[in-house]
């Protein structure tokens, strides 16, 4: 779960507030991204661990 990833790199435990589905919300989505490996011979590979641990580091050093 992402939450846990996240909970792992902040090194604290998230405070969540479950509710149950909104108007709108789906209950999951699926990324087709054959037409920008197509276009631009691009394939994502970063993981969501990764991508969470990337974006961590980001943020603690451009807000310090």
């Amino acid at each position: 779960m992402e939450s846990e990833e996240l909970e792992r790199s902040l090194g604290k435990k998230a405070e969540l507030d479950l509710l149950p589905m909104q108007s709108g919300d789906v209950p999951a989505t699926y990324a087709d991204v054959e037409d920008i490996v197509r276009a631009f011979d691009f394939r994502p590979s970063t993981s969501i661990k990764e991508g969470i641990s990337r974006y961590v580091t980001w943020y603690r050093s451009y807000y310090k």
